[in-house]
């Protein structure tokens, strides 16, 4: 961005929320536009969008909960070290993490299933679901109060070392709460008139039933979506070329995104340190924790640190 580019990013976005702030920043000092590879907010059906202009027309009610249910990772291990191949500069490959002897399975689509390198399944397939309930619940702009959860961890060394299996639930200051979950991959939204479940396969409830049944309010959810997307809704990538040539923001743009993947980036810490945090979203910093704090960035390695 400092050298004049608009960016396309794949998700997730960070490896830490102190990161997401600095790209935050970063986007703010420069002007440029910034799209997120989140692509649930433009495709698929059009899913997500309904299940957001619902919770947006109040036709669930109040009081919304969310259940992010995403899979499990992957176990495995303890895998075998060995010399690196020739077309693969490792030093390089490893970034600002640790250095440490290279293992074939560190690498490629891998790379998620070690803490080193990302969050895992909390993240990575996370931060899908996540950033729809956040979106749908109107917590886009703001981050959980308390954060408390449970997850597998196998701390064999040169194993896969994110959560395998978790739970953590998030609430927030409007009385929502997201529970974020390894089930069935799915999104659950509940409110005090009902309920509705959305994933990449489609939106099923009763309210869906309705709508289908209903022109009227076929009419306005249509008029809704359009208004939650600030406009026609284009394919992601074409939505980022738009906004390149407009200089709008793009429909997944940073600063929602930053704010989905630190609800992930916090459940993994809460997960890692065994007990309920609480959290200040303004600030965006653990309430009188010095050990959870420490844990929003990561000691970087001398030659790599981000700036």
């Amino acid at each position: 961005m400092r050298a004049g580019k608009d960016v396309y990013c794949e998700k997730p976005l960070t490896l830490t929320v102190d990161e997401g702030i600095k790209i935050c920043d970063a986007v703010k000092e420069t002007g440029k536009v910034f799209q997120v590879g989140t692509q649930q907010r433009s495709e698929y059906g059009g899913s997500f969008l309904k299940a957001v202009a619902i919770c947006h027309l109040g036709w669930l009610g109040d009081n919304l909960q969310a259940l992010s249910s995403v899979g499990t990772a992957q176990k495995g291990g303890p895998f075998k070290t060995s010399e690196p191949p020739a077309n693969l500069d490792w030093n390089m490959w490893q970034g600002q993490t640790a250095e440490t002897d290279y293992i074939k399975e560190r690498t490629h689509y891998q790379f998620r299933w070690w803490l080193e390198y990302s969050g895992g399944q909390v993240t990575d397939w996370g931060v899908h679901h996540t950033d729809i309930a956040m979106w749908a619940l109107g917590l886009h702009e703001t981050g959980p109060t308390s954060i408390e959860g449970v997850g597998a961890f196998d701390t064999r060394p040169n194993c896969y070392n994110v959560a395998h299996t978790f739970d953590t639930m998030m609430k927030f200051k409007n009385g929502s709460s997201i529970n974020l979950t390894s089930g069935k991959n799915e999104l659950i939204i509940e409110g005090t008139k009902g309920k509705l479940r959305v994933n990449r396969g489609g939106i099923t409830g009763k309210i869906v039933d309705d709508i289908n049944a209903d022109k009227s309010l076929q009419e306005q959810l249509n008029a809704k979506i359009e208004e939650v997307y600030r406009g026609k809704v284009t394919p992601h990538m074409v939505n980022f070329f738009n906004c390149v040539k407009s200089r709008d923001l793009p429909i997944s743009d940073v600063f929602t995104h930053h704010r989905s993947v630190s609800v992930c980036h916090l459940a993994n810490i809460a997960m890692q340190l065994g007990r309920k945090l609480d959290f200040d979203p303004d600030k965006q910093q653990f309430k009188s924790d010095d050990e959870a704090n420490g844990m929003l960035s990561r000691k970087q390695r001398a030659g790599f640190e981000i700036s």
